[in-house]
């Protein structure tokens, strides 16, 4: 099992980055297309070429956590940053040699621009 751990700091409160990360319209925008996103623990999820699976972490306005089949366990985890940003924990487990870096990192500014307009 290989891990991903990132610290992005972000240029919003917690309260606008948060549908970019727990809603299907948000995950496009940046991610990947969402057909099915059930906001709730042990709803079920569908991550574009990752695959299906379930929602297995799920804090309001703080944290989401997929774990879809084949693509492992995705966690999304927001702290306040000051009076006017964030910063999102982010961990992704997986199997192989499918997600890497570079494509997380290209992923998050497509975030950080997305907030950004």
């Amino acid at each position: 099992m290989a891990v991903l751990q990132l610290l992005i700091r972000l240029p919003r409160p917690m309260d606008q980055v948060w549908p970019s990360l727990s809603t299907a319209e948000g995950l496009a925008t940046w991610f990947t297309p969402t057909d099915v996103l059930q906001p709730r623990l042990g709803g079920t999820v569908t991550l574009g070429d990752l695959g299906t699976g379930t929602i297995t972490a799920w804090d309001v306005d703080r944290m989401a956590e997929y774990t879809v089949d084949p693509g492992g366990r995705i966690r999304f985890h927001l702290e306040p940053d000051g009076e006017t940003g964030s910063t999102l924990r982010f961990t992704h487990e997986f199997r192989g040699e499918g997600e890497t870096e570079p494509a997380w990192r290209a992923r998050f500014e497509r975030l950080i621009d997305s907030l950004n307009s």
